[in-house]
C-alpha cells in the first residue's frame, strides 16, 4: 500500500482490528485470520472481483453489499465485519485492496499469537524456517517455483511444518509461499519476522558469525544494539564458517560488517589499486 490514500484507509482498518482483538479469545482471532487470508487467496485469483470491490465509482454500500452477498455464511461475522471495513475504504488500485486484505489477515494472525503468548515463538519459527529454505537450494527451488500451482507448494510446506511448529507459524509460512505482498518466499518470511518483532516493539538484527555465540554473548550483543537503536532488538543468528571470524550485523538498511572475510576482501582491493 504505497499511496497516502491507501495508508490512511489501512490505519482505519487497523483500529477496527485492534478493537476486535481486545474482546476476542485467541482461538477466535486465529480463526478470523484464517478466514481473511482465505478471502485474500480467492481475490488473488479473481481480478474482476478485486476491481468490483475496489471500484471508487461504486458507493461503499454497494461494495460491501457485494462482499456480503458472496461471503455471508462462508466466513464468520467478525471476519465479514473486518473485511467490510476494508472494502468500504478507498484504495488507489485493486491491487492495494488485495494487499490490505492480505495484510489484515497477517496482522490478525500475529495478534492472535500475541494474545496466546506465542508471538516470540512464532517469530523464531518463521526465522528458522527461512534459514532451512536458504540452506536447502532444492527445497527452496521447489517451494519458490511460481510455475507450480501455489496450493501444491502450500501443501508441501504444511506437511513439513505441521506438528513441528505452531499453527500460526504454519499459516503465515503458507502465506509466504503464496507470495506475501508480491515477495519471494524468502523475502516474505523475512518480512513476516520483521512484523512479528515490530509487534513486540523490537527491531530485527540479522547477525552472521563464524561460530555459535554463547547465550551470554548473544544477550550482551542484543543489549549493545538496543542501546545504539533506542529500542529492544531481536537477534537472529546465522552461523557461516565462510566469514572466517568476526561478525556481520544488519538492522534494516544498516550493515556493520566486521568479518575477517570482509577485511580480506578490502585488503585485496586496496593492494590491487596500488
Amino acid at each position: 500500500m504505497q499511496s497516502a490514500t491507501s495508508r490512511e484507509s489501512y490505519a482505519t482498518v487497523t483500529e477496527r482490528l485492534v478493537g476486535y482483538v481486545a474482546g476476542a479469545a485467541p482461538t477466535a482471532v486465529a480463526t478470523t485470520a484464517d478466514e481473511i487470508l482465505s478471502v485474500a487467496d480467492l481475490l488473488r485469483r479473481q481480478p474482476r472481483l478485486r476491481r468490483a470491490l475496489a471500484d471508487p465509482a461504486r458507493p461503499a454500500d454497494d461494495r460491501t453489499g457485494l462482499l456480503r452477498g458472496l461471503f455471508e455464511g462462508k466466513v464468520g461475522a467478525d471476519s465479514l465485519d473486518l473485511l467490510g471495513a476494508v472494502v468500504a475504504a478507498r484504495w488507489s488500485a485493486p491491487s492495494e485492496l488485495l494487499d490490505a486484505i492480505e495484510r489484515l489477515g497477517v496482522d490478525a494472525a500475529l495478534a492472535g499469537a500475541e494474545s496466546a503468548g506465542e508471538l516470540a515463538e512464532v517469530e523464531d519459527e518463521l526465522f528458522r524456517f527461512g534459514k532451512i529454505i536458504d540452506g536447502d537450494p532444492q527445497l527452496g527451488a521447489v517451494v519458490g517455483d511460481v510455475t507450480v500451482p501455489a496450493d501444491r507448494r502450500v501443501e508441501l510446506v504444511r506437511t513439513l511444518l505441521t506438528g513441528k511448529a505452531l499453527p500460526a507459524t504454519v499459516r503465515l509460512a503458507e502465506q509466504a509461499v503464496r507470495g506475501f505482498g508480491g515477495r519471494s518466499i524468502g523475502a516474505g518470511l523475512g518480512r513476516l519476522v520483521e512484523m512479528a518483532a515490530a509487534r513486540r516493539d523490537r527491531q530485527v538484527a540479522h547477525v552472521t558469525v563464524a561460530a555459535p555465540l554463547t547465550q551470554t554473548e548473544e544477550q550482551r550483543l542484543g543489549a549493545t544494539l538496543a542501546g545504539m537503536y533506542g529500542r529492544e532488538v531481536s537477534v537472529k543468528l546465522t552461523v557461516d564458517p565462510a566469514v572466517l571470524g568476526g561478525m556481520s550485523v544488519r538492522i534494516g538498511s544498516d550493515l556493520y560488517d566486521g568479518t575477517v572475510r570482509r577485511r580480506l576482501i578490502d585488503t585485496r582491493k586496496a593492494l590491487a589499486g596500488r
